[in-house]
């Protein structure tokens, strides 16, 4: 690590959401020992994540009912673009503190037939504290439901980390019931699963996508049903949450 401690990292916090930033949280990435990263060792270097999420629209989100919206499409890509530069501001402080720092882009997928990235900016959420895995693998976030963005800065710095917090899907089977492919098994996990297969049917679900894709100005990794369902996410007073 690092030898340069940072022992608050509030400043960090700050200058995230001046820039945007809705949530913000560090992870420590020796929690991520295992997880899939291009390269392998991606990791190496960087005991520290910082994990950022932007909000999504809510009036973009909630017409999604059954498969998504060209608005929905077109918002998704300016959220990256906002996350892209806040990660690029992110590791431009990290760098004048003397740390070194490492943004990984929005949404870059390397692979389209399993949908991975040069690492899973969930699952440095997740252990950066920011929500738990929801039953269709999404982030679900206590503030803002599964309707958020994500991104991650690496960083050799020794900020304070930050803890996972509960999951609370509990009984709730809104996303289960409105997959339009069925793909969501309905599965529970405390923290996060073994494999996406324990709680995804990925065929289902990319099926389901490549028939989205087929309707003008929606990309091949789109559908924000499940995210549009889910009860945390849903305005106050719009529908009851889980308990």
């Amino acid at each position: 690590m690092h030898n340069l401690l940072i022992p608050n990292a509030k400043p960090l916090y700050d200058a995230a959401r001046s820039w945007g930033a809705d949530l913000v949280a560090v992870a420590d990435t020796s929690r991520l020992a295992g997880i899939e990263t291009d390269p392998p060792d991606l990791l190496q270097d960087f005991p520290r994540a910082v994990s950022m999420a932007v909000h999504l629209a809510d009036g973009i989100m909630d017409p999604i009912t059954s498969r998504p919206t060209p608005l929905y499409a077109r918002h998704y890509q300016n959220v990256n673009a906002l996350l892209d530069h806040i990660a690029i501001r992110i590791s431009g402080l990290l760098q004048s503190w003397g740390g070194k720092a490492l943004p990984v882009p929005a949404s870059h997928i390397l692979c389209e037939e399993r949908f991975v990235a040069a690492i899973s900016h969930k699952a440095v959420a997740i252990q950066a504290g920011l929500g738990w895995q929801g039953k269709p693998t999404i982030l679900v976030t206590p503030q803002f439901g599964p309707r958020v963005r994500l991104t991650t800065v690496l960083t050799d710095l020794a900020l304070p980390a930050d803890k996972p917090i509960k999951n609370k899907c509990a009984k709730c089977t809104h996303c289960v019931e409105a997959c339009p492919a069925g793909a969501i098994k309905n599965a529970s996990t405390a923290l996060h699963y073994a494999s996406r297969s324990e709680a995804l049917d990925l065929d289902a679900c990319v099926g389901q996508l490549r028939s989205n894709e087929q309707e003008k100005h929606i990309p091949p990794y789109l559908c924000g049903v499940c995210v549009s369902a889910c009860p945390w996410g849903q305005p106050k007073g719009a529908e009851k949450r889980p308990r």
